[in-house]
């Protein structure tokens, strides 16, 4: 697999009839390799190794319902209150982020609310802090660590 803009993690793979599969620390599964699970397992990693997320707040591929039609989050990090912290929307490396990749994340997040928005396709990452209340938005460049 391609190397990504992240920093090197070691990861459970095996091979199944000739297709390799990756594990997910979250879903407690292996999951087949293709290039948008590579980025979304890094993204996980960074979360837990490098910004200090406890596995128990954060949710893979949970199914949200934007009017009447059924979506897939990549991943929410939650906070302690288990309000929506980070909503993390994960590309294949060869998927350029633009403004529909905004907008789906955005259209995600009119029903969460979290006030932070990481968008990545492994290679680049935006990062979006959001004043619902001031109805702004500014790119950050790091996802900030956990709080407690």
């Amino acid at each position: 697999m391609q190397k990504l803009n992240f920093p090197e993690y070691n990861f459970q793979l095996k091979k199944r009839d000739d297709k390799w599969l990756i594990f997910d620390p979250i879903r407690k599964k292996y999951y087949i390799l293709t290039p948008e699970e590579w980025v979304r397992q890094h993204t996980l990693q960074y979360l837990i190794k490098d910004k200090n997320y406890p596995r128990s707040l954060i949710a893979v591929e949970k199914e949200l319902l934007i009017n009447q039609t059924k979506r897939r989050f990549d991943i929410v990090v939650f906070n302690h209150r288990m309000t929506p912290e980070i909503l993390i929307e994960c590309k294949a490396p060869h998927i350029v982020i633009n403004q529909k990749t905004f907008d789906q994340a955005n259209q995600y997040n009119w029903l969460l609310k979290a006030p932070f928005l990481f968008l990545t396709n492994g290679l680049k990452h935006y990062i979006c802090q959001i004043d619902f209340k001031a109805n702004q938005f500014k790119f950050i460049k790091e996802l900030p660590d956990n709080r407690p």
